[in-house]
């Protein structure tokens, strides 16, 4: 008897170890897609919870929503997506961060 683990995969033909790690990769995927699908409500959940109370969190909430819109069919017009990107645009100007939206630009 040995310690060695005996790979399996080595011993099956290539179709079988496609199929497994197709199978594997898709676990994966589905795994980590619901794994998003709690943060996102969990997200939301905080979104909801109480009104902004100033401009820079409406805005949050506001480009969480242009980010799940440009995800749907109607957003992949390309004026739409340039309309996004501009409005996106504006509200890190308006609010003074740097593009990377650490808030240590300046306004104007």
């Amino acid at each position: 008897m040995t310690d060695d683990p005996i790979k399996l995969d080595q011993h099956r033909g290539m179709a079988a170890q496609k199929a497994t790690e197709l199978r594997r990769l898709r676990l994966e995927v589905q795994n980590d897609h619901d794994a998003l699908k709690e943060r996102q409500d969990a997200l939301e959940k905080m979104l909801m919870a109480l009104p902004a109370e100033g401009w820079p969190e409406a805005i949050e909430k506001t480009r969480y929503l242009l980010g799940l819109f440009a995800q749907t069919p109607e957003a992949r017009d390309p004026r739409r997506q340039r309309l996004i990107a501009e409005v996106l645009e504006d509200f890190t100007r308006l609010l003074g961060e740097t593009p990377d939206g650490d808030g240590e630009g300046s306004p104007g």
